[in-house]
């Protein structure tokens, strides 16, 4: 019997992702993902992204941390700053990549890994405004370290002006995932009689390290500590 979920004229619409030049899936399009969920569970289990920019005429990819509100990528951007400051209207590309296993194969052509990534496509906005900078740093601050916005002493005026922040929209996405063994299982390959499989990768946090420069009996606040007990990096 057909339930209401099944049916297309009832069932909750998935919310896409956009269909551009920039973000069509030309190669592997098995892993490709067009569902507006899957860029939200990627960008939401890390907090280091490469910031794609021309500076000076010069491509630069510069790792930094980020944070989202669900509609906005907060980057810090110092470097991009600078680039758009000279250059308002230039776009950049911003990546997130999770490393997950390696896929080890019979024959070395066939090995791969196993991964999720996200690129955003845009035109970024340098954030002026106070308000909206606190959010986007407290953004950044939460994705990295949740708890830590509301333990740790906020940013005041001048930090403020001193830190560059950028603001670019989730509107345009593309998404690709790969799970699961090697792909050569059922080919000639087979026959070699060679171990194949994944070399799974889990990454997690340690044991807070104290500054050594601490006044003796400060512990480490209970959303640090919490996450010593081999959970996700940003679980």
């Amino acid at each position: 019997m057909e339930s209401e979920a099944d049916d297309p004229m009832t069932a909750q619409p998935t919310r896409g992702l956009s269909g551009t030049a920039r973000t069509r899936h030309r190669r592997l399009r098995e892993q490709g993902r067009t569902d507006r969920a899957a860029l939200d569970a990627v960008l939401a289990e890390g907090f280091l992204c490469h910031l794609g920019v021309l500076v000076d005429g010069t491509p630069l990819v510069v790792p930094t941390v980020y944070g989202t509100d669900g509609s906005t990528l907060y980057v810090h951007g110092s470097v991009a700053s600078r680039s758009l400051i000279a250059s308002p209207g230039a776009e950049v590309c911003v990546t997130v990549t999770h490393v997950d296993g390696l896929v080890l194969a019979r024959s070395v052509f066939e090995h791969g890994v196993n991964y999720r990534s996200a690129m955003v496509f845009g035109t970024p906005r340098p954030v002026t405004d106070p308000e909206e900078k606190l959010a986007g740093l407290r953004c950044l601050t939460e994705q990295a370290a949740p708890g830590q916005w509301d333990y740790a002493r906020r940013p005041n005026r001048k930090e403020l002006a001193a830190t560059a922040l950028l603001a670019l929209s989730l509107d345009e996405a593309s998404v690709k995932v790969r799970t699961g063994p090697p792909d050569d299982g059922d080919g000639p390959d087979a026959a070699l009689g060679l171990w194949a499989g994944v070399l799974p990768l889990h990454t997690t946090w340690g044991p807070p390290e104290a500054d050594p420069l601490l006044p003796a009996g400060l512990t480490p606040p209970a959303h640090l500590t919490a996450r010593a007990t081999g959970a996700p990096r940003n679980g």
